[in-house]
């Protein structure tokens, strides 16, 4: 038979607490900043990247002397999501601050669309380059329920371009898609 160690003799035996092993935490801590800051990295080159290809995109029109006073026929305060290639949502434009989100006021006059966004830069679309308007879900980097992003299409050169808004109040949205189409149509009309 074996002898049991009586409970008492366990007891009293001395146990210390495992001792942390700094170096090891630390080690891993700084590992994992390298790698965070590694891929951070990465990114940046790719947006680095995919703007000097889109490098041959014209400079964007400045607002013309004069935009203030026309009659605005509407005007929208919200967001500006990002610029795609036409029918590609996913295929985002980064070249001249397109890809960059942002505040936006939007303003629509006979001359064009103005897009003013703080903190980026704005940019114009004379009435003959805008394409058209339509309510859509998603652009790169932003999704929304069907409907919630006001799309607008229009020409820079030889691309075609669509540039995602979400207005502060989406029941906007409507509104915008018909007055568009109605400058275009009414552009390309004089056009003819």
């Amino acid at each position: 038979m074996t002898s049991l160690t009586p409970l008492y003799q366990l007891a009293a035996e001395q146990k210390s607490a495992e001792v942390t092993d700094w170096s090891a935490r630390i080690s891993w801590v700084v590992g994992l900043l390298v790698l965070i800051a590694f891929v951070y990295w990465l990114m940046r080159q790719g947006w680095k990247w995919r703007g000097s290809l889109q490098s041959g995109l014209p400079e964007l029109a400045a607002t013309p002397e004069g935009f203030a006073d026309g009659e605005k026929l509407l005007t929208l305060t919200g967001r500006y999501h990002a610029s795609t290639t036409a029918g590609q949502w996913l295929d985002r434009i980064v070249a001249h601050g397109l890809g960059t989100r942002s505040r936006v006021e939007l303003t629509l006059t006979e001359q064009g669309l103005d897009v003013v966004r703080p903190g980026a830069a704005d940019f114009f679309v004379p009435a003959a380059a805008l394409r058209e308007a339509r309510l859509d879900k998603g652009i790169a980097g932003k999704v929304l329920p069907e409907g919630g992003l006001l799309i607008i299409t229009w020409a820079h050169g030889d691309k075609l371009i669509d540039s995602g808004f979400r207005s502060d109040h989406s029941a906007e949205h409507p509104a915008w898609v018909e007055a568009i189409d109605q400058l275009t149509r009414t552009t390309e009309g004089t056009a003819r």
